[in-house]
Parts: structure tokens; C-alpha cells; sequence
């Protein structure tokens, strides 16, 4: 590969991104440029710009953009329409972002006339595949470069020695040491490394930044209201509030009531298991309530195809596949799927839980006429239902005799 004339730069502005900076500026020697998107992760992003300054950066050439309301539009709500979790358990927060990132990355090369693009992923990890599969899916020209795999910074101790001979700044924790490794957004927080790499011990408690403990969280239930239209959250509590907005409230009532905690072991795409702590307080909100709304508005076959197809849906998100041809077709028809999808869930809050307690619609397929213990008034006649299981149970009566006569 060439070397880059100019790179752009996927920056946090924590320990690994700063050293990568100054580690492309001494490898390379070409003009690099930053960008940090502001995805909620709740740090302030100037200290990002000015430790890119620092580090030589022209001012120019540092792009810093507020991306919330397109992360939770664009990315978060349609993953939602799916109802998606990957391995049954974790709610996408690192892998949904990656594409977004990346989009923005492309576009800035093309703003700046860089011909390259650069990310802090690990050789190990998911990351890696997830930046360079959107980059190559939306410029294929564009040169990637993965400075974990090419430089000789192979340990946690290395990096801290580089940073220390460059006088790169280290962000300390509250026990004054290099933090584990964290990515924050407005889905989620994970946690990795460290302390967590035997899954045999428990995360200790100052590892959950977003969350109080279930158990000290308040003795009395919360209850609220999530209003949706076609698929996605539009309100709560009545109040008409824009997607980040909707995503950024559902974060602070699951915050309060320890709800969206996980202790993860998962399978990598890149073949190994890794242990991660992820909390998503309003994405396991907005989870639950999203089924609770779909219990009443779609049909029984449409949503059995969708959790039938939502296992391959989610593993395209988790593997980098956003932008590929089979995600897209995928959610056409998860897309689809959503038309009548709107009315109201009612949620309780308690102790680490989202249950779904009340849910009501103009669009709904329930009918109590139909289900009622009670004189249903001629809405449905039992006796049909004798005819209906001796159809299906011709197959297994067949089955059943030809087995007799075979024993």
C-alpha cells in the first residue's frame, strides 16, 4: 500500500486514538485529520479538540459534529423495528454505531480530498471489520489503515510507555490508573478488559457508570407511557419528543431504576470469546415496549417470520454488514412489518425490570369478543375448532399407524 498523502481519523480523544495520532504522524508524515462524533457518550468533546491541537493538529482539521439525532433516526430505531439482539442477550449499542461513524468518515475524506481513512480497532476485535466493511461498502478507493496491526505497541504497558515519551495526556479512573477499555454512546455503555478478562469473577461494581444497582434502586415502581407510530417511539408520557430525545429520557428512567444491566461472554465474528459489561437502560426499555406493541397490532405469521429472521438480521449488524445488500433487503421487510405499528405501552419500572403491564391501539388485532370466557355472543363458534384439529392431526395420525405396523 502507498503511503497516504492525507488520513482521516476516527478520534476519541482517549489513550489508544491519541497514540495512534502521534504514531501516524511519526510512521507516515502526512497531514492527518480528526473527527470525533458526539454519539451521547456524555463527555465533553473539547477536551478531544484540544488534545488534537495539542498534538499538531490544525485546527481546520479537526471535525467534531453532533450526530445524536441521525444515530438514534437512522441506525438505533430501525434495529429496534426488529426487535434485535445478538446471541439473545446483547442490544447492538457497539456495533450500530460503527456504520455511522464510518459514513461520516468517508464523507469527510472526500470533504478534505484524504485518500485514506484510519481506525483505533483492535486486531482482535470486531471494530476492525465493522469500520472497514462500511468504509469499502461506501468508497472502495479509500486506503484503510489499522495501526493495531502493524505497529509493535502490542500491550496496555507499551502504549502507556509510548504515551509517556510523547507526552500524550492519560485519562486516569477513579483509582488513578488507565481505565479499562470503554465506548460509550446514546444506546449504550460496554466495558472491557482489565478487570473483567476472567469471566469467572464477577464486575465489580465501579465498572457500571450508567446504572445504579438494582438493589438500590427506588423501593416503588415507576410507571410510563411510550407512544409509537410505525415502529418507532415518538412519545412518552404524552409528550411528543424527537428519536434522540425519546432515547436520551428512556436513558434516565432506566438509569434510576438499574434497569439494562449485562454480563456478556459472546462469540466474536473473528472467532474468539470475549466478556464484556454493557448497560443499555433505555434500549431495554424501548425493547420491551416495542413488543408490547407489536402483541396487539401484528399479525401472529408477520411476527413469527420476523423473529425468524431477526437472528440473521442481527449477526449482519454485529459482523459489519450494514451497508450490504441483504441487510437492506432484510429491513424492506422488517420495514414493512411495521405499518400498523402504533398506539401506546404502558411500562413499569422496578428494581432492575421493564415489564409491559398496559397496551392499547386503533390498529389493534385483539379482540376480546373473541377470547372472552364469558357469552362471546355468536363471535366465535367452538365446535369449529374439532374440525380444524383433526386436519392437523391427520398427518400424525398417518404416522402414528404406519409405526404400529412396523414395530
Amino acid at each position: 500500500m502507498s503511503t497516504p498523502k492525507k488520513v482521516v481519523l476516527a478520534y476519541s480523544g482517549g489513550l489508544d486514538t491519541s497514540i495512534i495520532l502521534k504514531w501516524m504522524q511519526t510512521e507516515y508524515g502526512g497531514e492527518v485529520v480528526t473527527f470525533t462524533a458526539d454519539l451521547g457518550q456524555e463527555d465533553e468533546l473539547e477536551p478531544a479538540r484540544q488534545k488534537a491541537e495539542l498534538l499538531g493538529i490544525k485546527p481546520e482539521n479537526v471535525y467534531i459534529e453532533n450526530v445524536r439525532e441521525e444515530f438514534v433516526r437512522d441506525f438505533v430505531f430501525p434495529m429496534f423495528r426488529a426487535n434485535t439482539v445478538y446471541e439473545g442477550l446483547y442490544l447492538l449499542g457497539t456495533s450500530i454505531a460503527r456504520p455511522l461513524i464510518s459514513k461520516h468518515l468517508v464523507e469527510i475524506a472526500a470533504e478534505t480530498g484524504a485518500d485514506a481513512v484510519a481506525h483505533g480497532a483492535t486486531g482482535k476485535g470486531n471494530d476492525q471489520v465493522r469500520f472497514e466493511l462500511s468504509t469499502y461498502a461506501l468508497n472502495p478507493a479509500l486506503k484503510v489503515i489499522a495501526p493495531w496491526r502493524e505497529w509493535d505497541l502490542t500491550s496496555r504497558t507499551k502504549l502507556l510507555a509510548f504515551a509517556k515519551k510523547h507526552q500524550i495526556p492519560i485519562t486516569k479512573d477513579k483509582r488513578g490508573e488507565a481505565p479499562f477499555s470503554v465506548d460509550a454512546n446514546l444506546l449504550h455503555t460496554s466495558s472491557e478488559g482489565k478487570v473483567l478478562e476472567d469471566p469467572a469473577i464477577a464486575a465489580p461494581d465501579y465498572v457500571y457508570q450508567r446504572t445504579v444497582h438494582p438493589e438500590n434502586a427506588p423501593d416503588t415502581p415507576e410507571f410510563i407511557e411510550i407512544g409509537f407510530e410505525r415502529g418507532d417511539a415518538v412519545s412518552i408520557n404524552g409528550m411528543v419528543l424527537s428519536p434522540a430525545t425519546i432515547l436520551t429520557t428512556l436513558n434516565e428512567y432506566g438509569s434510576k431504576h438499574g434497569v439494562g444491566r449485562l454480563d456478556l461472554v459472546e462469540g466474536r465474528f473473528v472467532g474468539m470469546k470475549s466478556r464484556g459489561v454493557y448497560e443499555t437502560p433505555g434500549g431495554t426499555i424501548l425493547l420491551e415496549a416495542h413488543r408490547g406493541i407489536e402483541s396487539i397490532t401484528l399479525d401472529r405469521g408477520a411476527m413469527h417470520l420476523k423473529d425468524e429472521l431477526m437472528p440473521r438480521y442481527a449477526e449482519l449488524i454485529y459482523n459489519g454488514f450494514w451497508f450490504s445488500p441483504e441487510r437492506e433487503m432484510l429491513q424492506a421487510a422488517i420495514d414493512k412489518s411495521q405499518k400498523y405499528v402504533s398506539g401506546t405501552v404502558r411500562v413499569k419500572l422496578y428494581k432492575g425490570c421493564a415489564s409491559t403491564v398496559g397496551r392499547w391501539s386503533e390498529n389493534s388485532l385483539y379482540s376480546e369478543a373473541h377470547v372472552t370466557f364469558e357469552d362471546d355472543a355468536g363471535a366465535y363458534d367452538q365446535k369449529d375448532a374439532a374440525g380444524f384439529i383433526q386436519l392437523n392431526a391427520l398427518r400424525l395420525k398417518l404416522i402414528a399407524a404406519r409405526n404400529q405396523r412396523t414395530r
